[in-house]
């Protein structure tokens, strides 16, 4: 117990102050959707994927919509952690499958929280991991990490993931890449993570951050070299969470494959029918390019110019800056899926949500400033993030 309280004590500010900003996002919700006729609480639980979500957790698979265009929504598309734990609460609780994928969802957001944060302290200190937390929860989609989808699952799993690839802990980092690859197709981000990190300890190149712009670098992989364990050991622990880290994640797709009778690309083809596949960005970038057949549409053209600048930027900052490679890696993957995904280009903000290093320059800017004038900031982000969120899930919300 005395091993958690310490790290509890020391994520205390960031953990209280996400639990604000989206307790604030939620009365916002409320509030807002009281006013127009709508329940709060079918937005979060029973529109859209999390739909898909609790069908599959209720039904199990097997169900599609054919569509008038020949297009087959499948439930494969959709990865089995959040609905397996959907099924868990529904059976010991009195709670419904989507009241479950709620409850989920909230535990999850503030222990993908609680990872973030123990990553960023871990590499640049305290303050900057507040901070970093309190950028991610003030995310314009930020509604989303409390709606019972798997994006928050997914965030903590991978946070924790890297903490430990970070610390040395492989055979946790192995299994915890393990669950992600189970909630969502991008977890092959947090596997490819791992086998970096891996590959770069067995060659004896583990990456430092010396970069003089971060208010403190540690991005060694084990803290304390006194304590580490002896190198053999060491070896077969980082081995041995090397090949726990793909297991969900192929074993999910190859079941798929399995069952559709299509082979090991079966996944491939469910998600064909929801007209979703990478393809570089190609498809993304014409539907940019037709924003600016019109003035008014234009305007959405260059926000969405700007959006992708300011997302590789904050990328290439973080190069600069010094990321430990793992972490580089796994925003690269993430940030590489989301922007070169074929279809659903309105989901791309959320699809981003995962990869959370982003934040770390903009953390790293606001760590500098004085503690009033950056709860300022904060604030005043959190408010606008919570109305925009409210009347996004009132509007088109995620597609």
């Amino acid at each position: 117990m005395n091993d958690l309280a310490a790290p509890l004590r020391r994520a205390a500010p960031a953990l209280l102050g996400y639990a604000a900003v989206r307790a604030l996002g939620l009365v916002v919700l409320t509030v807002w959707s009281a006013a127009h006729g709508k329940s709060a609480h079918t937005l979060l639980t029973a529109r859209w994927d999390a739909l898909w979500y609790t069908r599959v957790a209720d039904l199990g698979y097997g169900y599609e919509v054919r569509l008038p265009n020949g297009d087959v929504h499948s439930n494969l598309a959709f990865f089995p952690l959040l609905p397996w734990l959907e099924r868990v609460i529904h059976a010991v609780s009195p709670l419904s499958y989507a009241d479950g994928g709620l409850v989920v969802s909230l535990l999850a957001s503030l222990a993908a929280a609680w990872g973030i944060f123990a990553v960023v302290e871990h590499v640049y200190g305290r303050r900057a991991g507040v901070c970093a937390v309190l950028l991610w929860a003030v995310l314009p989609v930020g509604i989303v990490q409390s709606m019972a989808y798997s994006e928050s699952l997914f965030t903590a799993l991978a946070a924790w993931s890297l903490y430990a690839v970070l610390t040395g802990r492989w055979l946790t980092a192995g299994t915890l890449a393990l669950l992600a690859g189970l909630t969502r197709p991008v977890g092959l981000a947090v596997v490819a993570a791992v086998w970096v990190a891996g590959i770069t300890s067995f060659t004896g190149l583990t990456p430092r951050a010396d970069a003089p712009s971060a208010p403190r670098a540690d991005t060694s992989f084990v803290r304390d070299r006194s304590t580490a364990p002896a190198p053999g050991a060491r070896v077969w622990r980082c081995a041995l969470g090397m090949a726990l880290a793909p297991l969900g994640a192929a074993g999910y797709v190859l079941w798929v494959g399995h069952r559709t009778g299509k082979g090991p690309l079966g996944y491939l083809d469910v998600q064909a029918g929801w007209r979703n596949g990478f393809d570089g960005g190609a498809a993304f970038a014409r539907f940019v390019g037709d924003k600016f057949t019109s003035f008014p549409s234009a305007l959405a053209g260059v926000g969405l110019i700007v959006g992708v600048g300011l997302v590789l930027w904050l990328y290439v900052v973080g190069v600069r800056q010094g990321q430990p490679l793992p972490l580089l890696v796994y925003t690269g993957v993430v940030t590489a899926l989301a922007l070169c995904a074929s279809s659903y280009f309105g989901s791309k903000p959320r699809l981003l949500m995962p990869a959370f290093p982003l934040l770390l320059p903009l953390a790293l800017a606001l760590a500098r400033l004085r503690t009033s004038r950056s709860a300022w900031v904060v604030g005043g982000v959190a408010v606008a993030s919570a109305a925009y969120g409210a009347f996004w899930l009132n509007g088109s919300g995620p597609p």
